[in-house]
């Protein structure tokens, strides 16, 4: 693997690199990567290509069994086939589940600051999103369990959304706090839906835990909702799971995905998933590897040159976020100075809840070369 080979991504109808902020300027926004797929990714989507007809998909056994090998070979999760459900991608999941399992009008409760599109997913469906802020420390993110507990006792919440690892916080959750997270929603009736998006992104001296692997509380009590597509880069190829080990519930899930009609999925994203999950761990070892020296390089490069910056500490996920409260400048104001004289598109804290004012969003996945560039950006924008 080289992830230092740097690959032109412009004029690929890439969202990330065509989008028109992202015109003359370095993206380091969307969580995608700037790196080439594993060798057997592309291996297996060049055979498929070369059959040379793409109607629709059947699913086949393989897939399934790809998917239970991996999680319970490398997380130590034990699956069971008819636990599956197959999707598009994890924001559709999400709304999917909401739409399930709550009519509107019911609260859904989140952690904030955190992803967007949970935020969207469920007022789309006509629900009531209450945050329970996490807690900020100058260094990293822990969660409020008492605020937690308060908000969860309210009737009307029907649904806690966890994102493990937590986008943008950094965080992957440990065992003893997600055991407490399904203590206090077991105790009001609150399902827990886990978003484990970014699951292999972990960096050296942390370990990600699938939630309902914890025990089998945590089991019945959750969903969980997964995908390659961040980990190995094929977030395009559209296709991810919703796992779930209670039938009545699933088929209220597949009854949802089927009014969203989101329940078909393409050949090619059948394809990568089995040569990511089969035969890719090798590269997810690397790349993280690589991921924490970048990591390593901004902290670095951001302490020398613009020490007003604090650096989050980064357990998983490749989003780093960066403490700019100090500057005197709201996120708004440091997002667009940066694009307009530092030439890097960045996101903003404000997209992922109030609780992310004074923040911005860095992506990491790309070259270094590239990042140094970015950073060069960032600093003198900033500086200036």
């Amino acid at each position: 693997m080289d992830f230092d080979k740097q690959i032109s991504r412009r004029g690929s109808g890439c969202v990330k690199w065509d989008c028109a902020e992202a015109t003359g300027a370095i993206p380091m926004w969307v969580a995608d990567m700037d790196f080439e797929v594993s060798p057997e990714i592309i291996a297996a989507l060049e055979r498929r290509v070369l059959h040379g007809v793409f109607g629709y998909t059947e699913v086949p056994e393989s897939y399934y069994d790809a998917i239970i090998h991996w999680f319970g070979s490398r997380h130590g999760w034990s699956i069971h086939r008819d636990w599956i459900i197959y999707t598009t991608g994890v924001v559709p999941a999400l709304s999917a589940v909401v739409k399930a399992l709550t009519t509107a009008g019911d609260k859904v409760l989140i952690q904030t600051p955190v992803y967007n599109c949970f935020f969207s997913s469920i007022r789309n469906n006509g629900c009531e999103v209450v945050e329970s802020p996490l807690v900020y420390d100058g260094e990293g993110y822990t969660m409020n369990f008492a605020d937690l507990e308060e908000k969860a006792s309210d009737p009307g919440v029907k649904l806690f959304v966890l994102c493990n690892p937590h986008n943008p916080a950094g965080r992957v959750w440990t065992p003893t706090e997600m055991e407490h997270v399904n203590s206090i929603c077991l105790r009001h009736g609150v399902r827990v839906v886990s978003d484990e998006i970014h699951c292999e992104l972990v960096m050296p001296g942390y370990r990600y835990t699938p939630f309902a692997s914890i025990s089998q509380p945590c089991l019945d009590g959750s969903i969980t909702l997964c995908s390659p597509s961040k980990s190995f880069n094929t977030a395009g190829l559209q296709v991810a799971n919703i796992i779930c080990n209670d039938a009545d519930i699933r088929k209220r899930i597949d009854r949802a995905i089927n009014i969203n009609e989101v329940c078909d999925i393409n050949p090619f994203g059948v394809e990568a998933l089995m040569a990511a999950y089969n035969e890719s761990g090798y590269w997810i070892d690397a790349l993280c590897e690589y991921l924490a020296t970048n990591y390593g390089y901004l902290r670095t490069y951001l302490a020398d040159h613009l020490p007003g910056v604090g650096v989050t500490r980064l357990e998983g996920t490749y989003l780093v976020w960066l403490d700019i409260s100090r500057l005197g400048l709201s996120s708004d104001e440091a997002t667009e100075r940066i694009l307009k004289k530092g030439k890097v598109l960045v996101n903003s804290g404000t997209m992922y809840g109030k609780s992310g004012e004074g923040f911005i969003r860095v992506n990491i996945a790309c070259p270094r070369a590239q990042l140094h560039q970015a950073l060069e950006g960032i600093a003198y924008a900033l500086n200036t």
